[in-house]
Formats: structure tokens, C-alpha cells, sequence
């Protein structure tokens, strides 16, 4: 994975020498005084519509037009300039601030555009691409001549590069193939990254854990595979007392046939990403303990493989989870929510404030809001709305699905207390997050999201800054998240004072 060198100079972007400059064009009629080939780019046709961008090699600028201020715009136009010089020979690029009152903001878009935009795997390739920038200079000169203060936009750019990193992170280990990635190899995975890591500490439990923990959902999703599963729990403790607890969920499916209730050849192609949601919540512990969040916050990961034997679980099958309910399984490819089930209620035990599950869960949400959005579910409309402020932030997309009392109606059972699909074909986003709500405490009704990632987390297309393949969907999802706790608790000590 690429690693820039950045440096931030509180000086004026012409006294800032680089090989290249990177322009970035808000204002379709290009009335900043950065923008110094107008007539060139009127000779070409240049209209600065959203996404256009162009490289002009003789005076060394790359311009890249953003429809707004916004962060998201940010860091996409600065990912498309990035594009357009991945092959050059140039070795340090600069830009300016782009910003309205509050530079950090847009320095730390500009830096994750840059990061997330460059990312590339070619763990399996035999020629490795080479991109040949290496360093990257901010002026904390604004576009309109202002100049701001350098250690905001330092430290802005410094959490930008812990962030991208843990996506980036995240995206490799939802790449990495089902053989190079088994249940057991993740648990070493995240044991490696706790050692390398201040305040974490790592647990690993195997079968017995599994089966002394009663566990039998758990259990029986991998009953068919070669490779055992393994329950991965991360800590994260700051130096400081924790002033609240989180804990993050994350449905680690290795890989997915489908079991029994076997998939279709053309459905099984991406199914190394139904660890998406294990590899989030292991990343965002990474990026908890980088940047020193001031919170206890864990990962409890249920990794597993579904596969097909004599000894798979069948349809008809009725399994006891560790909460002791009964459940009827009538499609083994409905796996997942087994899974998080026995792992949700061990995550309660923790006697967390917020809970959060990330779970490329259902067909059904992608059917629902499509290949982009990340469907938010849960109980408080409080916590929902935090989480959908926080990704207007981060740049991730999110949309409520809510939950009502029809559809849960359509998981019952006549021979078990539930079961692990719904009666119909309609609302299969819903009624699998309702499944996932059997298994929480009424004291964690309130606390607890359900975050169906299936949509976002693997492209079968690049989008916006995202290439095919993994996106790392939910880490900046949610650090963003518990960023907005910390400004908030740290607003109220400032009005107590």
C-alpha cells in the first residue's frame, strides 16, 4: 500500500515548490487567482462540470473541478486529479486550502482523497504498478489568499492518513482470496495487529470456547468446513478512564457458499467479502487506538466458513443460540444472522453503551437502496440520526430502513421460537435486522445499530474515489461517529468551564 510523505507550509502555494500543481475548481466560471491557464482551458473545451478533470503537462497543473465545499466533493476531485498523473514521472505534487472558515475540514478531505484514491491491490499480480508521487505539499493558503494556522491542518491531515490507512487496511483483507484468508489466518491476523498496537489486547476462541459458550448457531454455519472457526475479540483501553464503551460487531464469513441452500455459480464469484464486516470492526480498532479516542471500545468478530458436507447444517434444522432461543432454519444461506446472533449476545455481556453490528447481511438492502448506500436499522431514532449525521462527514452514504411490528410477524416459527428467514420475499433487509433484534436485551434495545454494509462494501465497478473490488465500508463510518461523541463531550466540558 502506497505511504506519502505529507508537509504543510503556512506560506503562500507560488513560494511552495513542487513538480506539479493540483487546482481544484469550485467556481465554473474559474474566478480564483490559482487558476492561471484559463485561456488554454477554454481553447480545450474545459467547463469544470462535476468529475472533469484535466492535465495540462506543460505548465505542470492538473485541473480537477468539485461541484461545492463539501468534503466529499473535496476528496473526490482530488482523487480524479490523482488519477490523471498516477502514470506520470512526477515525484511531489501541491495544493492549496479549499475551505470556508474551518481548513482542517478540507485539508483532511483532501489528504483521504489522496489515500483512499491511490489504493491498489496487486497482492496477486505478477508486475506490481508503480505510482511515482511520493510527496505531497499543503499550503494552508486558502484559495481566496487567506492564510491559516499550520498544526490544525497538520493534525487534520495526520488523522486523515490514520483513517484512510484503516480502510485501506480493510480493503486488503476483504480482497485476500478465501484460501489466504480462513478463519483461523484472520484470528492471526488480528492477534499480529493487537501486538503492534498501544492499549489492545487480543482473544481468540476456538470450537471449545464456541461450544463451553453454547454457541450452537455459531457453530453449526461452520460445521461443514475444514477450516474450525474462531471468535476474535479485540480492546482497545485508553490511557485515561474510559468516559463510555463501545463495542462493534462484525459478521466474519471467510467465505460463503451458501451451504446446503447452495448459491448460484455467478453469486459465489465475490463471496471473499462477506468478511467485510469483520475486517471493519477489527480496522476500526486500529484506527481507535491511532488516534487515542478516549473511549473503551472492542471488536467481537464470528468468523466462520458456510460451506457443504455430510455434516452441514440442513434446512429444518432447529438450533439453540447462546441466549437460548430456538431458531428454525430454513435457508442455510442465511448464515450470517446465525452467526451474529450467539455473537451479539456475548457482545451484551460486555455491558456496552452503544452496540454497533456491521454485516454485508442482505441481497435485499442492496435491492433496496443500491450498490452505494450502507442501511441503517435499529431502535432509537436518536442513535440512527447520529449515525446519518456522521456519514454526511465521512463521506460514506447511509439510509434508514425502519423497522414495524408487520413484518416481524413474518419470522415466526411453528416449531421454534423464530426463524432465520422471513415467510416472504419482501422486506428481507428489515426482517434480517428484526432477526438480529431477537437477540438483544431489552436494556440494549436503545443502544444497539444494525449497519447492513452488502451494498457498498464490495464493487464489481469503481465509483466515486472507491476502485472495484472492497471498499472498506463502515471503518470511516464510524470513527467519524465516535469523533462527533468526542466534540460533543469535549463542547459540554467547555460550557461547564
Amino acid at each position: 500500500m502506497k505511504e506519502f510523505s505529507f508537509k504543510v507550509y503556512d506560506e503562500k502555494i507560488d513560494d511552495v515548490s513542487a513538480d506539479i500543481e493540483i487546482i481544484l475548481i469550485i467556481d465554473k466560471n474559474m474566478n480564483h487567482k490559482w487558476v492561471k491557464d484559463r485561456d488554454v482551458l477554454e481553447y480545450i473545451g474545459f467547463k469544470a462540470d462535476e468529475n472533469e478533470t484535466v492535465f495540462l503537462p506543460e505548465s505542470k497543473r492538473v485541473y480537477s473541478a468539485s461541484p461545492s465545499l463539501h468534503s466529499d466533493d473535496i476528496r473526490l476531485s482530488v482523487a480524479n486529479a490523482f488519477k490523471k498523473i498516477k502514470k506520470s514521472k512526477f515525484q511531489s505534487v501541491k495544493l492549496g486550502l479549499y475551505t470556508e472558515n474551518c481548513p482542517p475540514i478540507n485539508a483532511r478531505a483532501m489528504a483521504e482523497g489522496i489515500i483512499l484514491g491511490t489504493y491498489q491491490f496487486d497482492k496477486y499480480k505478477d508486475k506490481k504498478r508503480d505510482f511515482n508521487i511520493e510527496i505531497i505539499k499543503i499550503s494552508t493558503e486558502d484559495y481566496n489568499g487567506k492564510i491559516y494556522d499550520k498544526n490544525s491542518t497538520l493534525k487534520a491531515i495526520n488523522e486523515a492518513i490514520i483513517i484512510s490507512k484503516a480502510t485501506n487496511e480493510t480493503k486488503n483483507i476483504v480482497n485476500t482470496t478465501p484460501a489466504d484468508m480462513t478463519p483461523e489466518k484472520l484470528a492471526e491476523y488480528a492477534n499480529e495487529l493487537s501486538k503492534e498496537l498501544r492499549g489492545v489486547e487480543c482473544f481468540i476462541g476456538d470450537e471449545n470456547f464456541l461450544k463451553n459458550e453454547k454457541m450452537e448457531a455459531f457453530l453449526a454455519v461452520a460445521k461443514a468446513s475444514s477450516n474450525a472457526p474462531r471468535l476474535i475479540h479485540l480492546t482497545y483501553k485508553p490511557n485515561k478512564k474510559a468516559t463510555k464503551k463501545f463495542v462493534f460487531v462484525g459478521k466474519g464469513l471467510t467465505y460463503d457458499s451458501g451451504g446446503l441452500s447452495l448459491k448460484p455459480s455467478e453469486y459465489m464469484i465475490t463471496m471473499k467479502s462477506d468478511k467485510s464486516g469483520a475486517a471493519a470492526a477489527i480496522n476500526i480498532i486500529r484506527a481507535v487506538s491511532e488516534l487515542k479516542l478516549p473511549y473503551e471500545v472492542h471488536a467481537i468478530i464470528g468468523a466462520a466458513e458456510n460451506m457443504i458436507g455430510g455434516n452441514a447444517y440442513k434446512p429444518d434444522d432447529v438450533l439453540k443460540a447462546r441466549n437460548g432461543k430456538t431458531i428454525e432454519v430454513r435457508n442455510t444461506d442465511a448464515e450470517g444472522r446465525l452467526v451474529l446472533a450467539d455473537c451479539l449476545d456475548y457482545a451484551q455481556d460486555l455491558k456496552p453503551d452503544y452496540l454497533v453490528d456491521l454485516a454485508t447481511l442482505t441481497g435485499a438492502c442492496v435491492v433496496a437502496l443500491g450498490e452505494y448506500t450502507i442501511g441503517v436499522m435499529g431502535n432509537s431514532s436518536k442513535l440512527k440520526k447520529s449515525i446519518l449525521k456522521a456519514s454526511k462527514k465521512s463521506g460514506e452514504l447511509t439510509a434508514q430502513l425502519p423497522f414495524n411490528k408487520y413484518l416481524k410477524k413474518l419470522l415466526k416459527s411453528d416449531i421454534a421460537d423464530i426463524s432465520n428467514i422471513s415467510s416472504s420475499r419482501y422486506g428481507g433487509a428489515i426482517t434480517a435486522g428484526l432477526f438480529l433484534d431477537n437477540f438483544i436485551k431489552d436494556e440494549y434495545k436503545d443502544k444497539w445499530l444494525h449497519l447492513d454494509i452488502a451494498g457498498p462494501a464490495f464493487l464489481e465497478k469503481s465509483w466515486g474515489y472507491n476502485q472495484t473490488g472492497a471498499s472498506g465500508a463502515g471503518v470511516r463510518l464510524c470513527i467519524y461517529w465516535l469523533k462527533e461523541f468526542v466534540y460533543i463531550e469535549n463542547s459540554v466540558h467547555k460550557e461547564v468551564k
